[in-house]
Formats: structure tokens, sequence, C-alpha cells
């Protein structure tokens, strides 16, 4: 896809999702409980996609990959290595603004 909202739909019936390292995209996967592999742009300036799919690959959440290396990357991947990815708590932002602003 170039652009959706929202990838719900199509996430429900995936077994496994190959992204771009788009925060949206891997946040919104991560958060369906589905595997994933992100193929890293390497042409992209100041390339955040890199540092981000490093950072969760760290962490144990997806594996990662360049166009170049996609086929191995799936000949050889083992997605039972893949941690499940903790729900989001929003309500711990929400006291820091608080906190911030002197709402509380």
């Amino acid at each position: 896809f170039r652009f959706k909202d929202s990838l719900a739909e199509e996430l429900q019936s995936a077994d496994l999702v190959i992204s771009h390292a788009g925060a949206g995209s891997c946040l919104e996967t991560l958060e369906q409980g589905k595997p994933l592999i992100v193929v890293i742009n390497d042409k992209l300036m100041d390339n955040h996609q890199l540092e981000l799919a490093k950072q969760l690959h760290r962490d144990g959440y997806v594996l990662y990959c360049n166009c170049s290396t996609l086929v191995e990357t799936l000949q050889l991947m083992d997605l039972s290595a893949l941690k499940p990815f903790p729900p989001g708590q929003p309500e711990k932002f929400a006291l820091f603004l608080d906190k911030v602003f002197g709402l509380q």
C-alpha cells in the first residue's frame, strides 16, 4: 500500500507482515500481535527507519533486512524467537503531560 489510514482489516488475516519501517506501520502491526519483517529503505536521508528497526530488533520484536537480503531473511527466519509486543499505556503519557503542565 502506498498509504492507508489503518491496516487493521488486512492485519486480521495476516500470518506474517512485511513492511517498511515507518513507526505507524510497525506499531500497528506489533499491537495486533503479528510477526513483522521490516525492510529498510537505505536510500532515505537521515535513515530514521533504520534506527527504529534496529531498536525493535534489539528488543526482540521484529526481524529486519533491506531489499537485497529479504529472500535470505525469509529463508532463515525463526518467528518463534520474536517476543510479543507489550500493550501501550497511554495513561502514563497523559500523567506525564499533566505533571509537565502543572495540571496535577
